[in-house]
């Protein structure tokens, strides 16, 4: 299992200072939500905000583009330091075009789905994609409660990835912590997501060891 913390719930003001706790907690990735107030209502960061971070960090920066038209950000992005780039597949008509945009710049790809899109929307780009990240909640803001329905798309990625013989992670991403992180494993995900339950903590790192040890129990 990875964790790839949510900076969308930490502390603007000190975000080099929030990186820091958590990479020396051990995580791997830290998940960046970028929102342009178009394609979910929210607004947050930019290519500049990822550029600042990356000399204060090692660990993978996954950006999650809640965007839209994710092809006009690639180049941007590539060069600020990101590893992997998620877009949604309801954000742009030309899916596999931007995400061998991704690939040729140098990224990871990832393919995003909200709560109410099926997995059969993506099922021809699965086998260009490095991850596939399904949304638990619907986007656009933190500290929502986990849908447990989209497990069902869960499996079926991980259905579809063991039958085709594929090599994409499966993350997750809303209202995870010690309990839900149980169900996200059993039904197939690796990467996990989670905001409000890391940074909101007294210590992030006890919230990281709670999630680590929820993964050695999942259900």
């Amino acid at each position: 299992m990875k964790i790839a913390p949510s900076i969308l719930s930490a502390d603007f003001a000190n975000l080099a200072h929030d990186v820091e706790v958590v990479e020396n907690a051990g995580v791997e990735y830290l998940h960046i939500d970028i929102m342009d107030g178009h394609f979910v209502s929210n607004l947050t960061f930019g290519a500049n905000v990822v550029k600042a971070l990356r000399s204060h960090s090692n660990l993978v920066f996954d950006c999650h583009m809640m965007v839209e038209d994710p092809e006009k950000y690639v180049a941007d992005f590539a060069q600020a330091g990101a590893d992997i780039m998620g877009v949604h597949a309801e954000a742009t008509p030309h899916l596999h075009s931007v995400l061998s945009l991704i690939k040729s710049a140098g990224m990871k790809a990832e393919v995003v789905i909200n709560p109410g899109t099926p997995v059969s929307m993506i099922s021809e780009v699965l086998p260009m994609v490095d991850q596939v990240l399904v949304m638990t909640v619907d986007p656009g803001m933190g500290g929502q409660k986990f849908l447990a329905e989209t497990m069902t798309k869960v499996k079926q990625l991980a259905d579809a990835k063991k039958k085709n013989n594929l090599n994409y992670d499966i993350e997750v991403d809303g209202g995870l912590n010690d309990q839900t992180v149980k169900q996200a494993l059993a039904a197939g995900a690796n990467v996990i997501v989670a905001g409000s339950y890391i940074f909101g903590a007294d210590v992030p790192a006890d919230s990281i060891t709670a999630l680590r040890k929820g993964s050695e129990t999942h259900i």
